[in-house]
């Protein structure tokens, strides 16, 4: 990376908090306290995006870091790319990620962000030209480091041409490993940083869904969903061992991978963040990773 900012290994998705748009039954009161509970808890990374809530996340942070006072103890992390003068469509124009940054930092009540990522990519920028313009803006000092989301590994090397990206991230899990055969060796050798979202895959991964619920996600076949059943069998045997959840445990595995900078699960209420944050206490042994790893294998 050619950004001094060092990246914590823990933070907190914030799709959740203001995303009405992106989620039912989301309240504002729940999204105060879900940043509120996460200052608390000592969590030093947030994770946004416009897109979330169309702004109501960023304001719904900056209003709480502003508050606290505790914005010179965090760090932020943004993205843009959807466009609401063209149906929401990605844009990743110099224009408008210019504009996009000075309203993001307007509702997040800074004076910088500290990562700043182009969330999709659109069908007509040069991405390295895109990324140039967001270099820019870090020279004059209104983003830190700069990131790109969604993108395809061609992408991603015409972007990361002038060798200015300093994180990417994009869909990753014990059950989404794909990048482990393209993306992330690409990375490791870059020099680039690696976030995963959706790392406990949009609560199948948390432990509370049984054999009889494969029907609520269609994208795995019979046999993938029984797989993962029996993996999370395996992960089961794990938390009893460390006195903690199926989630937790599975966030201490990528805590421990080390292909990934930072790890953001998201929370739509306070417990949530809290469970999540001991993630962080635990260690698991080279056996138990292993175990786990070979759990999840055949998503490789």
């Amino acid at each position: 990376m050619h950004t001094t900012v060092e990246f914590p290994a823990f933070g907190l998705g914030t799709n959740k908090v203001g995303g009405h748009n992106l989620f039912k039954d989301l309240n504002d009161e729940d999204g105060f306290a879900v940043i509120e509970q996460a200052l608390a808890d000592g969590v030093t990374l947030f994770d946004t995006a416009y897109i979330y809530g169309k702004g109501r996340s960023e304001e719904i942070i900056g209003e709480v870091l502003q508050r606290t006072r505790a914005r010179s103890h965090v760090l932020i992390a943004t993205k843009a790319a959807q466009d609401p003068a063209n149906d929401w469509r990605p844009n990743n124009s110099p224009a408008f990620l210019t504009q996009a940054v000075d309203d993001a930092l307007r509702r997040l009540k800074t004076d910088t962000i500290d990562l700043f990522y182009i969330h999709f990519p659109d069908a007509t920028t040069p991405k390295d030209e895109a990324v140039a313009a967001l270099a820019k803006l870090e020279q004059a000092g209104k983003i830190r480091a700069i990131g790109v989301s969604n993108f395809s590994l061609a992408q991603l090397k015409e972007a990361n041409r002038d060798g200015l990206v300093d994180v990417v991230e994009d869909n990753y899990s014990l059950v989404h490993r794909e990048a482990e055969g393209t993306l992330l060796p690409y990375l490791q050798k870059a020099g680039v940083g690696f976030v995963p979202y959706f790392p406990l895959a949009s609560g199948l991964l948390t432990g509370k869904y049984s054999a009889a619920d494969g029907a609520r996600f269609p994208r795995f076949t019979a046999s993938q969903y029984a797989a993962i059943m029996t993996g999370l069998a395996d992960v089961r045997d794990v938390a009893k061992a460390h006195d903690a959840t199926v989630a937790q445990v599975i966030l201490a595995w990528y805590l421990q991978n080390p292909a990934i900078m930072t790890v953001i699960p998201g929370a739509r209420v306070p417990q949530q963040v809290t469970a999540n944050v001991a993630a962080l206490k635990i260690t698991l042994s080279p056996a138990e990773y292993q175990q786990i790893d070979q759990a999840f294998s055949t998503f490789k």
